[in-house]
């Protein structure tokens, strides 16, 4: 029996937005609505985060459909809470890596060696790496093997400027992502605030909010459909 090829689901640790003490994590959501797009598409999907285990959640809306399915399996946010930390990631296991947004990602993905060079490694044995909303923060430090930024030259979509200020957090979060993309040599494509955005550059997929992480998933799925 062929083994079903795996999407790993990666995600921050970070459970307050700086010295606000206002909660924060990860953006369900962005990690419920992937999900199912995933599993409908017949690939595995493994849960990972910077620390492993428990994943502080932001977005636990039951008026999203996706989040209500998800939360209504205890099985599955039991797998979520129970999640890889990223120093045991196994790259060549996966055929793409996906990084859910949420106000959280922007203090510990980008500094996370492990993930790193878990998005570097799958990357360059041809595998497809996502992200969304915030996400990207897990890119703007991840250097190939040769040295390049693997952002540099590549069209990007995240979470804009604009919508930083639009949600006040724009002098709380540690940077601002669009900014710090464009210095890293990206192109930053946008939509108008919270209409979906999604960017497809090569093996390298990402969007811009909330609204986009489903598009993103679909994208991906297209994307990993044309190399199988």
């Amino acid at each position: 029996m062929t083994q079903r090829p795996t999407i790993l689901i990666a995600m921050t640790s970070h459970d307050r937005k700086g010295d606000t003490g206002e909660p924060t994590g990860a953006y369900l959501p962005e990690i419920a609505e992937p999900y199912e797009v995933f599993v409908e598409a017949g690939y595995d999907v493994e849960f990972a985060s910077v620390r492993g285990g428990r994943v502080p959640l932001d977005g636990v809306d039951r008026s999203v459909p996706a989040v209500a399915r998800f939360l209504d399996d205890e099985r599955l946010v039991a797998r979520l809470h129970a999640s890889i930390a990223s120093r045991d990631v196994d790259p060549s296991r996966y055929a793409a890596i996906f990084f859910a947004g949420g106000h959280g990602a922007m203090w510990d993905l980008p500094e996370d060696p492990s993930f790193q060079r878990a998005t570097a490694s799958i990357y360059e044995r041809g595998g497809a790496v996502a992200a969304v909303c915030h996400g990207p923060a897990a890119l703007v430090n991840v250097r190939l093997a040769d040295g390049r930024a693997l952002v540099a030259g590549r069209t990007i979509s995240a979470f804009t400027d604009d919508e930083e200020r639009a949600v006040q957090l724009d002098r709380v979060v540690p940077f601002l992502l669009e900014s710090t993309l464009r210095e890293r040599g990206a192109s930053i494509v946008t939509a108008p605030l919270w209409q979906p955005r999604v960017a497809v550059d090569e093996r390298l997929v990402t969007g811009q909010n909330p609204a986009s992480a489903a598009p993103v998933a679909r994208a991906l799925v297209e994307l990993l459909a044309t190399r199988r």
